[in-house]
Protein backbone atom coordinates (compact mmCIF):
# COMPACT_ATOMS: atom_id res chain seq x y z
CA UNK A 1 0.00 0.00 0.00
CA UNK A 2 2.81 2.60 0.74
CA UNK A 3 4.11 1.77 -2.58
CA UNK A 4 0.79 2.66 -4.29
CA UNK A 5 1.07 5.94 -2.64
CA UNK A 6 4.13 7.09 -3.29
CA UNK A 7 3.52 5.82 -7.42
CA UNK A 8 -0.17 7.51 -7.12
CA UNK A 9 0.24 10.67 -5.41
CA UNK A 10 0.76 12.37 -8.78
CA UNK A 11 -2.14 11.36 -10.92
CA UNK A 12 -4.08 11.49 -7.13
CA UNK A 13 -3.28 14.96 -6.60
CA UNK A 14 -3.82 15.84 -10.70
CA UNK A 15 -7.08 14.45 -10.37
CA UNK A 16 -8.66 17.30 -8.40
CA UNK A 17 -7.53 19.65 -11.49
CA UNK A 18 -10.04 17.79 -13.71
CA UNK A 19 -9.54 16.26 -16.28
CA UNK A 20 -6.07 15.71 -16.61
CA UNK A 21 -5.59 13.07 -13.66
CA UNK A 22 -8.39 11.48 -14.65
CA UNK A 23 -6.72 11.38 -18.13
CA UNK A 24 -3.59 9.92 -17.28
CA UNK A 25 -5.49 7.10 -14.91
CA UNK A 26 -7.68 6.23 -18.22
CA UNK A 27 -4.32 5.72 -20.44
CA UNK A 28 -1.67 4.58 -17.82
CA UNK A 29 -2.39 0.86 -16.98
CA UNK A 30 0.13 1.46 -13.77
CA UNK A 31 -2.38 4.26 -12.50
CA UNK A 32 -5.13 1.73 -13.32
CA UNK A 33 -4.00 -0.99 -10.66
CA UNK A 34 -2.75 2.03 -8.55
CA UNK A 35 -5.57 1.62 -5.70
CA UNK A 36 -4.69 5.60 -4.48
CA UNK A 37 -4.72 6.85 -7.47
CA UNK A 38 -7.91 4.97 -8.29
CA UNK A 39 -9.57 6.45 -5.06
CA UNK A 40 -8.60 9.90 -5.84
CA UNK A 41 -9.64 9.83 -9.35
CA UNK A 42 -13.32 8.50 -8.42
CA UNK A 43 -12.90 11.27 -5.63
CA UNK A 44 -12.60 14.02 -7.87
CA UNK A 45 -14.86 12.81 -10.59
CA UNK A 46 -17.48 12.71 -7.82
CA UNK A 47 -16.55 16.40 -6.73
CA UNK A 48 -16.59 17.51 -10.63
CA UNK A 49 -20.10 16.31 -11.22
CA UNK A 50 -21.68 17.57 -7.83
CA UNK A 51 -20.12 20.99 -7.96
CA UNK A 52 -21.67 20.97 -11.96
CA UNK A 53 -25.07 20.12 -10.88
CA UNK A 54 -24.85 22.62 -7.98
CA UNK A 55 -24.24 25.40 -10.15
CA UNK A 56 -26.94 24.62 -12.56
CA UNK A 57 -29.48 24.52 -9.97
CA UNK A 58 -27.83 28.08 -8.14
CA UNK A 59 -28.47 29.05 -11.82
CA UNK A 60 -31.94 28.12 -12.13
CA UNK A 61 -32.96 29.34 -8.87
CA UNK A 62 -31.45 32.44 -8.92
CA UNK A 63 -33.35 33.27 -11.98
CA UNK A 64 -36.58 32.16 -10.95
CA UNK A 65 -36.17 34.22 -7.80
CA UNK A 66 -34.88 37.14 -10.16
CA UNK A 67 -31.76 37.53 -8.66
CA UNK A 68 -32.60 36.77 -4.66
CA UNK A 69 -31.35 33.59 -4.35
CA UNK A 70 -28.29 34.77 -6.19
CA UNK A 71 -26.58 33.77 -2.48
CA UNK A 72 -26.40 29.98 -3.59
CA UNK A 73 -23.19 30.72 -6.31
CA UNK A 74 -21.55 31.74 -3.11
CA UNK A 75 -22.47 28.74 -0.90
CA UNK A 76 -21.51 26.49 -4.17
CA UNK A 77 -18.21 28.73 -4.99
CA UNK A 78 -17.81 27.93 -1.04
CA UNK A 79 -18.07 24.48 -0.90
CA UNK A 80 -16.54 23.36 -4.07
CA UNK A 81 -12.97 25.34 -2.90
CA UNK A 82 -13.64 23.36 0.40
CA UNK A 83 -13.85 19.96 -1.28
CA UNK A 84 -11.03 20.96 -3.81
CA UNK A 85 -8.59 21.51 -1.42
CA UNK A 86 -9.47 19.12 1.03
CA UNK A 87 -9.02 16.57 -1.72
CA UNK A 88 -5.48 17.98 -2.95
CA UNK A 89 -4.46 17.74 0.13
CA UNK A 90 -5.54 14.63 1.31
CA UNK A 91 -3.74 13.31 -1.94
CA UNK A 92 -0.72 15.08 -1.29
CA UNK A 93 -0.67 13.71 1.63
CA UNK A 94 -0.99 10.05 1.21
CA UNK A 95 -4.66 9.69 2.43
CA UNK A 96 -7.61 8.20 1.58
CA UNK A 97 -9.83 10.39 2.90
CA UNK A 98 -13.38 10.77 1.73
CA UNK A 99 -14.57 14.18 0.76
CA UNK A 100 -16.94 16.29 3.11
CA UNK A 101 -20.59 15.25 2.06
CA UNK A 102 -20.11 13.52 -1.49
CA UNK A 103 -17.17 10.79 -0.65
CA UNK A 104 -19.96 8.01 -0.84
CA UNK A 105 -20.32 8.91 -4.33
CA UNK A 106 -16.97 8.12 -5.43
CA UNK A 107 -17.12 4.80 -3.91
CA UNK A 108 -20.05 3.82 -6.94
CA UNK A 109 -17.85 4.60 -10.18
CA UNK A 110 -15.14 2.28 -11.06
CA UNK A 111 -13.73 1.79 -14.41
Amino acid sequence: MANDVENGKACAALAYLFPIGLIWYLVDANMKKNKFAAFHVYQSLAYAIVVFVLYIAATILTLVSLGLLSVLWFVVWILSLVWFVQGLVNALTGKQNKLFLIGSIGDKFSF
